[in-house]
Order: C-alpha cells, then structure tokens, then sequence
C-alpha cells in the first residue's frame, strides 16, 4: 500500500482516514491546545479534501475555516501532483485569494504600521499621538449620531500637526467627510457594505483596514482588496465579546504566511510580553488597547511599548 506522505498523487489505496491521520501526526503538536470540533459536512468527494476536512476539525478549526482550508489543501494537491501532509497550505492562489496587484485595490498604507493603539475617544487619540504612537484607532461607540460626527472630526483635528495615521473604526461616512487617513471596518460591517458604499470610500482615497478571525475571514476580506488585514484575537481578551477562540501565535503564524502580500495587524490581548512572540509569527505591528488605556502612566506605558517594539524588530521586520 502507498504511504500518504509525499506521494506522486493522492494515493488511489489510501484512505481518507489514513490521509487524515497523516496531516495530524505532521501538525497536532501545533495545534494542541485547540479542542476538536464537530466535522462539517463535505462539500464535495476529492479525497483529500474529505481528509483535510476532517483532520482540520480534529485541529480544533471552527466550521467554516475547516472547509476553507480542506479545499486549500485539495487545491494545493492538485497543482503540485502530490499529496504531502507535512505542507500547511499557504499558496494565495491555493485559497482563491485575488492575484497581485489587484484590479481595484484600496491606497495603499506602509508595510509595517508599527505600535497601533486602539483607543476610544478624541482626547485619546490626540495624546498618543503627540506621544509618538505611529498608528491610532478611533473606536467610539456611540448611537447618538451627531456625537459621532463631533468625535471623528475631533479625532482627525487632534492628529494634526503630528505624524500618527489615523484610521476611524466603523463610521466611514464620517470619516470621508472628515478627511480622516483611513477607516477600519468588522466583517460583518464589511459585508454589509454594498458595492458602492465599499467603492465610496476607496474611490475618497481613504485606507481600508480589515478585522478577520480565520482563514475564512481573510478569504471574505481580500476580496475588498483592503490596505491591510487585522488578525486575533491572539490572546484572551476582555475588550468585547469574540465569536471565536484566541487564535495563539501558532495559527497566527500560519495566517501571517498565507497574507503575506498585505500589511498585518496582530490584535487582542497583547501585553509588552507577548511582543517578542508575536513578532515571531511575521505580523509586522501589533495593535494594543489596555496596555495604554489602562496604564496609570499612558504616555509613558506608550514609550516603553514603543520601544519594546523596536528592540524586537529591524527594518520592519522580525529580528
């Protein structure tokens, strides 16, 4: 009987079950800590994919990104002709991601963001900016619409004068009207834009920043042709309540590689010590939230933040 691993093609003579055992003795000790989840139904009778489905589950991968990635694997198998479970599928074309450069891209934004803090008022965001911080988020929640407009043009009048990039969290009309740098959208508040809503804030010149929790979510989002991709939870946090697990630095790694041609933005539950960690995945920033706003110092808990950064990074890049 043909051995699994590293084959001509998918081996006739070996089982899904064999198959799906392989990919899980190559990469269980990556993903131990996730529990395994119910297999979803196939969507289709490839061998492989059947197998990557199933060993996926086992994984701990919710639903929807099982099925995203077992079609991966498949797709992966089919274009190089053999079959090997070690090979962690990371081919954008594997996952139907859009070719480079896309038709329609939104502006772009720089490589590495540096430290992004996620902060949630004006008066915030103008003192981290005048305290170097490269990359601020306005993120204010509010139903009281004439509050929000106040807000967003506050925000983008506080980072006037320094050289923070600010990107306003949900509110994108507001922030076209006042000419904020760019905006930072959910998935859900992304795939509720219409065409021409998504085309009003690309065709306003404005950066688009994409939330995403998985390999699903990275698919959906790609398809905006956004400025860069935001990737978490990484680690357990308090700040709002998250439809998915803590995804961990091992996965993180893994969505780092598939993204590679975007800036990325590591985000949740990221304190100073986690920094070396989540450099190490390939993430080229790190956003942070209570690591300032809950800090008794917040200028100075940003400057040692910022300078933890450095220490771990040369060139925008890992070290």
């Amino acid at each position: 009987m043909a051995e699994p691993h590293c084959s001509d093609a998918a081996p006739a003579d070996a089982s899904v079950e064999a198959m799906a055992q392989a990919i899980l003795d190559a990469h269980g000790g990556d993903y131990a800590d996730f529990p395994p989840q119910p297999a979803p139904a196939p969507q289709g009778g490839d061998a492989v994919y059947r197998a990557a489905l199933q060993a996926c589950s086992a994984l701990g991968f919710i639903a929807h990104d099982a099925q995203t990635l077992a079609h991966a694997w498949a797709a992966q198998t089919r274009r190089s002709g053999r079959f090997d479970p070690t090979l962690w599928p990371d081919a954008p074309e594997d996952f139907g991601l859009q070719p480079r450069p896309a038709a329609q891209p939104f502006p772009a934004c720089p490589d590495a963001l540096g430290m992004y803090a996620v902060l949630p008022d004006a008066e915030w965001v103008g003192r981290m900016a005048r305290a170097g911080v490269p990359t601020v988020q306005l993120r204010f929640k509010s139903t009281d619409a004439q509050a929000v407009e106040r807000e967003v043009a506050a925000a983008v009048q506080a980072v006037q004068g320094t050289s923070a990039l600010l990107f306003i969290n949900d509110h994108w009309q507001q922030a076209i009207a006042a000419g904020a740098y760019g905006v930072h959208l959910g998935q859900e508040d992304l795939d509720a834009l219409r065409p021409d809503e998504l085309a009003a804030i690309r065709d306003a010149g404005l950066r688009l920043g994409v939330s995403t929790h998985g390999y699903a979510e990275m698919v959906r989002a790609d398809r905006a042709s956004p400025s860069y991709i935001a990737m978490g939870a990484v680690f357990p946090t308090t700040l709002k309540k998250m439809a998915t697990v803590p995804q961990g630095t091992a996965r993180l790694k893994a969505y780092a590689r598939l993204m590679r041609h975007y800036p990325q933005v590591a985000i949740g539950g990221i304190g100073r010590e986690q920094f070396p960690e989540v450099l190490a995945s390939g993430a080229g920033s790190i956003a942070v939230v209570r690591a300032i706003v809950n800090a008794a110092q917040p200028e100075e808990a940003a400057q040692e933040l910022m300078q933890a950064l450095a220490q771990h990074t040369r060139h925008g890049r890992p070290t």
